[in-house]
C-alpha cells in the first residue's frame, strides 16, 4: 500500500522530552510508518500508510497532553440536487490528505470541513468539489484568528499578570532579610501575617499564570515520560506546598525550618514565564523566510471572462483560467503568457536581480512581481502546485527534518529527565541525612534548585532551531535545502564533483569565434549563418543565434545539399558557398594555410572547429563549443581554498574534458562515463573513504545525485528539478556551493556551540545547584537563581541561532553577465580565494 505523508501543527510543546512524548505517542498508531516532531516549527511531519484515519492520529496527540491545529471551513456549493450529491462531493473531499471531517448538507447546499493546514489548502478543497462536478463558492467562515499571534497575547498576559503579584512577594520577602526592613514589617504585622500576605499573592502565580505547567506535566507524568513541564510543576509546587505547611502547621517541622519560599515558588514561575515569551517571540523570527514567502503569495487574481475582467479570490482560479496582470502587481499564480510584453521581477524566485523580459509563450511564475507592462496569462498551475507553493514546502519540510545530530539529542534528552529526578531524589536524601540543620530546610532548597536548572529545554532548540534561521537564509541566497540534514552533511564534505555539461558549462553550443581570412567579418558571417538556418544540428543553430545576436539579416538560400560527416552547401546573394570540417575543404581541394594551426588551437581549448568557403576560396574559420558559465573558475578556486577537493565528471571525451578542466583548474578528470555509471563512479569515490557531494542538472544526473552523500542540483527558473537533490541552486550559478558550502559549516558551528553551551550548562551547574560549593565555599544556588539560569539558557540558544541571519555569502553570484565581462578561465581567482577563507 502506497504510503502518504501529513504535516500537523501541534500547539503546547515546549521542550526535547516533548518532542519525545508525541512521537512516541503518533509511533504507536496503526497504519504509522515514520512519525518526526520539530519543536522549532511545532509541526509533525508524519509517514502513514494509505486509508490512515487523520483523525486517530489528533486523538493519539491530544491524548498525550497536546492540540493539534485544525482549520474549519463553511463551503457554499452550487450544483446539489439529491442525496448522491452530497455522498459524491463527500467521497471527493474525504479522500484528501489530511481531511479531519466532512459534512455536507443538501438543505443548506454547504460543505463543512475540518483539515489540517499543513496538509491540504482551501483552493484545493475548492478544486476537489470541482472535479466532482459542481461549484463551490467563496467560504463564509474567516479563517482563524492567527495562533501564534493569539499564543503571544496569552503569554504577555500571564507574564505580566504574574510580575503585578510577583514583585511584593519578593520585595516582602528581601524585608526579612534586612534588619531594618524586617523591624519595620514586624512593627505592621507578625511574622505569620506577612506569611498569609505572601500566600495570597502567590496563589494566583502558581495556579492561574502558571496553569499551563500544571496541565502540561501531568500529562507528562500520567503517560511516565516526565518532562521540563514536570520538572517547573514538581519544584514550584515543592516550593509553594512546603511554605503552606509552615504557615499553617509549623509544629510538624523540625525547629528553624517551618520557613516560607512563596517567592521562591513565584519568581520562578514568572521566570520562566518570562522565558517562554522571550522564546516564543524568537522562535518566530527563526521563521521569517517562511513568512516572507507566504507574504508574496497573492490574495486575489483578475481572471478574463468574455472580454471583461473579474476579481476572484486566488482560491478560484483554476487551470486554463486566462489572467490579468497589470504593472507593478504580483502574478498570482504559474502560467504562460498569451498576450502583453513586460519585465518581471524574479529576484525572490530565482534569486537573479535583473528583471526577465516576457512576451508570448514566456513562463510567468506566481509571487513574482510585474514591473512596466500588461501581460494577460493562462494559469497552468494553481494553489499547492506553483513553484512558490512547492519551495515554500521544501523550506517548510527541510526545517522539520531531523539531522543525526539532532536525533542523538532526543535519545539523550529521553533519558536526561529521568536521570534529573532521580538525582534531585538523591540529593534530597543526602542533604537531609547528612546536611547540617535545618537539614529539611537545605534539603528542600538544593531539590528544587536541581530540579529547575536541568529542564533541557536549551537541549530541545539548539538543533531545529539553526536549522530553521540557516535554511530560511539559503532560500534568500536561492539555495534551497531540500533537507535539514544536509545543511548537517554538507559541512562534513570532503569531495565535490561536478557534473561539466549544464553545470560548468551552458548547456548548449555557442559561437565562440568567427575569423575572417578574406572578407567583412560580418558579411562573411551573414552568408554561413544563412547557410546554417537551413540545418537543424546543433552548431548550426549555434551559428545562427550567433548571427542574429549580432542583428544581422539572413539573405535567401537556394540549391540547399548536405554531404553528411562533411558539410553543407547552397547558393546565397549569388555565391557558392561550402561550410564544414578540415575533410571537406580537402575534398573540395580548398587550401587552409595558416587556418589549419587556428582551427587546432580551437580543438585544444575544447571547441569544435569549422571551416568556411566562399566562390571556392577559404572565407573564415569558426569556433562552436559549449562555453564555461560566469564564474566558474571563481567557485572552483574558492571551493579549493575551502579545503574541498574537486573533480569533474563527463561523458564527453578525454580530450575535450581536459581541456575545459585546464580552464577552471580540476586536476581529477572522470571522462568518457556513461549516465548509468556515475552513480558506480560517485561510489568508487565513496570506497576510498571520501564524503562526497554531486552537483549536477537535477534531471540526467539523478542516479549519482541520489548515491552522493549530498545530491546538488543546479537550475534555473521553472525548469528546475526541485526533486532531483538535497540540495538546489535556483540561480543555476557554481558560486552558490561556495556559499552553501560557507552556510552550511556556519550552522554547523552554531549547532555544536548551542549544543556545548545546553550540556554545558546543565553538565556544570547541576552540581552546584545539588550543593557540592557549600562545603567548599558556603555557597548554596537559590531555586530562584536556578530558575533564571534555565530561562537565560533557552534564552542564549535562540539568539545565537538567529546570529544566522547575518551571515552574508562570500562570493556575489547575483551579478548579471555583460558583454565586458572576462572569460571564466581570466577570473581573477586570488579575490576567490580570499573570499573562500574568510568563509571556513
Amino acid at each position: 500500500m502506497m504510503a502518504e505523508n501529513v504535516d500537523i501543527e501541534i500547539r503546547g510543546m515546549s521542550c526535547a522530552s516533548c518532542v519525545g512524548r508525541v512521537e512516541r505517542a503518533l509511533g504507536q498508531q496503526p497504519g504509522v510508518v515514520d512519525a518526526r516532531v520539530n519543536l522549532a516549527t511545532q509541526k509533525a511531519a508524519i509517514q502513514v500508510e494509505g486509508g490512515t484515519a487523520t483523525a486517530s492520529l489528533l486523538d493519539a496527540i491530544e491524548t498525550a497532553g497536546y492540540q493539534p491545529v485544525v482549520e474549519s471551513l463553511d463551503i457554499p456549493v452550487t450544483g446539489m440536487s439529491c442525496g448522491s450529491c452530497v455522498s459524491r462531493i463527500e467521497r471527493a473531499l474525504g479522500k484528501l490528505p489530511g481531511m479531519v471531517e466532512v459534512s455536507v448538507n443538501l438543505a443548506t447546499r454547504k460543505a463543512f470541513v475540518r483539515f489540517l493546514p499543513g496538509a491540504v489548502s482551501s483552493s484545493r478543497i475548492h478544486h476537489a468539489i470541482r472535479e466532482a462536478g459542481y461549484e463551490p463558492q467563496e467560504a463564509e467562515a474567516p479563517q482563524p484568528a492567527d495562533d501564534e499571534d493569539r499564543e503571544e497575547r496569552r503569554l504577555r498576559h500571564r507574564v505580566l499578570l504574574a510580575a503585578v503579584f510577583t514583585i511584593p512577594v519578593v520585595l516582602i520577602a528581601m524585608g526579612k532579610m534586612i534588619p531594618a526592613l524586617e523591624a519595620l514589617l514586624s512593627s505592621l504585622m507578625p511574622h505569620r501575617g506577612w506569611m498569609g500576605i505572601e500566600w495570597l499573592l502567590t496563589t494566583p502565580v502558581q495556579f492561574y499564570a502558571g496553569a499551563r505547567f500544571y496541565r502540561a506535566g501531568y500529562a507528562e507524568l500520567r503517560h511516565a515520560n516526565p518532562g521540563m513541564n514536570s520538572l517547573v510543576m514538581i519544584g514550584s509546587s515543592a516550593a509553594y506546598f512546603y511554605s503552606v505547611a509552615a504557615l499553617l502547621v509549623p509544629g510538624f517541622f523540625p525547629t528553624g525550618t517551618a520557613e516560607s519560599y512563596f517567592e521562591a515558588a513565584a519568581v520562578i514561575v514568572t521566570l520562566i514565564l518570562l522565558g517562554r515569551y522571550f522564546e516564543h517571540i524568537a522562535k518566530g523570527r527563526t521563521s521569517e523566510a517562511i513568512k516572507k514567502l507566504l507574504q508574496l503569495q497573492a490574495k486575489t487574481a483578475r481572471l478574463v471572462r468574455d472580454d471583461e475582467t473579474v476579481e476572484v479570490p486566488i482560491e478560484a482560479v483554476v487551470p486554463g483560467d486566462r489572467l490579468l496582470v497589470r504593472p507593478g502587481e504580483s502574478i498570482p499564480v504559474d502560467g504562460v503568457v498569451e498576450e502583453g510584453h513586460s519585465y518581471v521581477d524574479e529576484s525572490m524566485i530565482s534569486g537573479e536581480p535583473v528583471p526577465v523580459a516576457k512576451q508570448q509563450e514566456a513562463e510567468v511564475v506566481g509571487g513574482t512581481i510585474n514591473k512596466n507592462g500588461a501581460l494577460t496569462f493562462r494559469a497552468t498551475r494553481v494553489g499547492g502546485d506553483t513553484l512558490l507553493s512547492q519551495i515554500i514546502r521544501m523550506v517548510e519540510a527541510a526545517q522539520a527534518e531531523k539531522p543525526p545530530i539532532q536525533q542523538l539529542a532526543d535519545k539523550i534528552a529521553g533519558v536526561f529527565v529521568p536521570a534529573v529526578i532521580a538525582i534531585a531524589l538523591i540529593t534530597f536524601g543526602v542533604w537531609f541525612a547528612f546536611g547540617p540543620p535545618p537539614a529539611l530546610s537545605f534539603a528542600f532548597v538544593t531539590t528544587v534548585s536541581v530540579l529547575l536548572i536541568a529542564c533541557p529545554c536549551a537541549m530541545g532548540l539548539a538543533t531545529p532551531t539553526a536549522i530553521m534561521v540557516g535554511t530560511g537564509k539559503g532560500a534568500e541566497m536561492g539555495v534551497l535545502f531540500r533537507k535539514g540534514a544536509a545543511l548537517e552533511t554538507l559541512a562534513k564534505m570532503d569531495t565535490v564533483v561536478l557534473d561539466k555539461t549544464g553545470t560548468l558549462t551552458r548547456g548548449r553550443p555557442e559561437l565562440t569565434d568567427f575569423e575572417a581570412i578574406d572578407g567583412h567579418e560580418n558579411e562573411v558571417l551573414r552568408l554561413v549563418a544563412a547557410v546554417e538556418a537551413q540545418s537543424e544540428h546543433p552548431i548550426a543553430e549555434a551559428i545562427v543565434r550567433g548571427a542574429r545576436a549580432r542583428g544581422l539579416e539572413l539573405p535567401a538560400v537556394s540549391h540547399f545539399g548536405a554531404e553528411p560527416g562533411y558539410g553543407i552547401e547552397a547558393d546565397v546573394a549569388g555565391h557558392r558557398l561550402h561550410v564544414g570540417a578540415d575533410r571537406y575543404m580537402n575534398r573540395l581541394g580548398i587550401e587552409l594555410g595558416q587556418a589549419e594551426a587556428r582551427a587546432k588551437a580551437f580543438a585544444e581549448d575544447a571547441k569544435s572547429p569549422l571551416y568556411a568557403a566562399v566562390d571556392g576560396r577559404l572565407a573564415a574559420v569558426i569556433a562552436v563549443a559549449d562555453p564555461l558559465k560566469a564564474g566558474s573558475a571563481e567557485a572552483i578556486a574558492a571551493l579549493k581554498a575551502q579545503g574541498l577537493e574537486v573533480a569533474m565528471l563527463t561523458g564527453d571525451n578525454r580530450a575535450t574534458a581536459d581541456a575545459i578542466a585546464r580552464q577552471v583548474g580540476i586536476q581529477r578528470i572522470l571522462a568518457e562515463v556513461l549516465p548509468d555509471q556515475k552513480a558506480a563512479e560517485i561510489r568508487r569515490l565513496q570506497s576510498e573513504g571520501k564524503r562526497v557531494a554531486f552537483v549536477g542538472d537535477g534531471i540526467n544526473d539523478a542516479p549519482a545525485l541520489a548515491q552522493a552523500d549530498v545530491g546538488i542540483a543546479i537550475g534555473t527558473g521553472t525548469d528546475i528539478a526541485i526533486e532531483a537533490g538535497d540540495v538546489v541552486l535556483m540561480r543555476g550559478d557554481l558560486r552558490g556551493i561556495v556559499n552553501a558550502t560557507a552556510l552550511s559549516r556556519r550552522t554547523h558551528r552554531t549547532i555544536i556551540g548551542n549544543f556545548v553551551w545546553a550540556y554545558g550548562y546543565n553538565l556544570a551547574l547541576i552540581p552546584v545547584a545539588a550543593g557540592v560549593l557549600y562545603p567548599l565555599v558556603g555557597v548554596l544556588l537559590n531555586p530562584m537563581l536556578a530558575a533564571a539560569a534555565m530561562s537565560i539558557s533557552s534564552v542564549f540558544v535562540l539568539t545565537n541561532s538567529l546570529r544566522l541571519r547575518r551571515f552574508t555569502p562570500d562570493i556575489d553570484d547575483t551579478s548579471p553577465v555583460t558583454s565586458g565581462e572576462p572569460q571564466a578561465g581570466q577570473v581573477h581567482q586570488a579575490q576567490a580565494v580570499k573570499a573562500a577563507r574568510r568563509s571556513i
